[in-house]
Order: C-alpha cells, then sequence, then structure tokens
C-alpha cells in the first residue's frame, strides 16, 4: 500500500487538491474530519478538553463550540499546544482505523490529508509527501477574503502553523497554488501520474494483496515442507 501525505497551510488550496485526489477516485483519509468525530460529546476526546478548557466552551447541546475554541487555541500558543497533545492519541487512532478499513477493501494508493503532517510526526509513515503551497501574500489575502477576517487575526491563524516555506523544503513534490485553477489542474494531474505508478515490492508487500499472496506462499512452503520430511 501506498500511503501518500498530503499538507500545507490555511488557505494554500490543500482541500481543493484533496478534492482532486477524490475525482480520481483515490480514498482520502482527513485529520479535520477524524478530529471532529474525537471531539463529538461523551468521547473520550470531548472529556479531555472539557475538562482543560472548562464548560464554557460547550454550546447548548452539549457539543463543543470549535469557533470558541478556535478562537482560543489560535490567540494562545500554550493552549493550542495543550489542545494538540490531548487530543493527538485520539486522532492517530482514528486515522489507524481509518487505513486499516480502507486496507480491508484492498486499496493500493491513499492520501492522508493532514494539516499537522510534520508537527504530528507523521510524516515518517507517508511517501511520497505533498506540499501545497503559496507565497504568504496570496495566502494571507486568501484567508482574509475566505473567512472575512481582519489582518491581525488572519495573520494570528497563519503564524499558528508551521510556514509553508518550512513545509516545502520537507516535501518530496511541492504543488505551487499560487497561480490559477487551471495551472493548479495542470500541477495536480502530473502529480497524479507520480502517485499512480506501479507500487514498488515493499509497498505491495504491505498491501491486503501483497499479504494475500504471502499467506499463499507461506501455506505451499508449509505443505512442501511437510512431504519432504
Amino acid at each position: 500500500m501506498r500511503i501518500v501525505g498530503l499538507t500545507g497551510g490555511i488557505a494554500s488550496g490543500k482541500s481543493t487538491v484533496s478534492n482532486l485526489f477524490k475525482l480520481h477516485s483515490i480514498p482520502v483519509i482527513d485529520a479535520d474530519l477524524v478530529a471532529r468525530d474525537v471531539l463529538k460529546k461523551g468521547t473520550g476526546g470531548w472529556k479531555k478538553v472539557v475538562a482543560a478548557f472548562g464548560e464554557d466552551i460547550l454550546l447548548d447541546n452539549g457539543e463543543v463550540d470549535r469557533a470558541k475554541l478556535g478562537h482560543i487555541v489560535f490567540s494562545d500558543p500554550d493552549k493550542r499546544q495543550l489542545l494538540n497533545r490531548l487530543l493527538a492519541p485520539y486522532i492517530s487512532s482514528g486515522i489507524f482505523w481509518e487505513i486499516l478499513k480502507l486496507w480491508m477493501k484492498g486499496y493500493k494508493v491513499i492520501v492522508l490529508d493532514i494539516p499537522l503532517l510534520f508537527e504530528a510526526k507523521m510524516d515518517k509513515w507517508t511517501k511520497p509527501i505533498i506540499v501545497v503551497w503559496v507565497d504568504p501574500e496570496t495566502q494571507l489575502q486568501r484567508l482574509m477574503e475566505r473567512d472575512r477576517t481582519s489582518v491581525e487575526e488572519a495573520k494570528n491563524r497563519i503564524q499558528a502553523q508551521m510556514p509553508l516555506d518550512l513545509k516545502k523544503t520537507k516535501a518530496d513534490i511541492v504543488i505551487d497554488n499560487t497561480g490559477s485553477r487551471e495551472e493548479l489542474n495542470e500541477h495536480f494531474q502530473r502529480v497524479l501520474t507520480h502517485v499512480s505508478k506501479p507500487l514498488t515490492w515493499s509497498e505491495f508487500a504491505l498491501s491486503r494483496q501483497g499479504a494475500f499472496v504471502a499467506s499463499i506462499l507461506v501455506f505451499v512452503g508449509v505443505i512442501i515442507c511437510r512431504k519432504t520430511l
């Protein structure tokens, strides 16, 4: 199985690239969706976060007010790190189970869409690593237009993440999304060709098909050994 790492920064266009993979029938595990699940009312993640941040972050129905929690952590680095530490084990476990489900279905290539791919040290499990990059000015402008935020609030949210220029140096593939949607599509087609190439032997060995072949070889080996004894 080939596990492709996809990351970027806020308003870089990572979600657009993620959707392009889905349109080409490559399954995507979205860490943000996993994070939403582990923060649902009554879950272990929910209990940890409420204990740490208080019930003031809850809506009337008991669910976490994600906008309010986001405002708290984006304006305070220590609280942001605390939230990441509390949820990291639950998110990692959720991602693992999603990978297992896709493995059982026989998919050979999957994409992990993880904003904090490097920060969570999950880059070591993915190859290749794709970073969706834009220049700082474009990123700021797009974020302000998308979320209708002030310059200060937009900068706070951008600065809360690892700089895109640093992520760029850690990537195997960089998708420059500073230009038009047509240019992005052209970049993506080249990336798709690279990602869809035949599996290496080590990747095949980790796939469900590889496991099946290995089990057959072991079975045949046992039969041969028994006949020769």
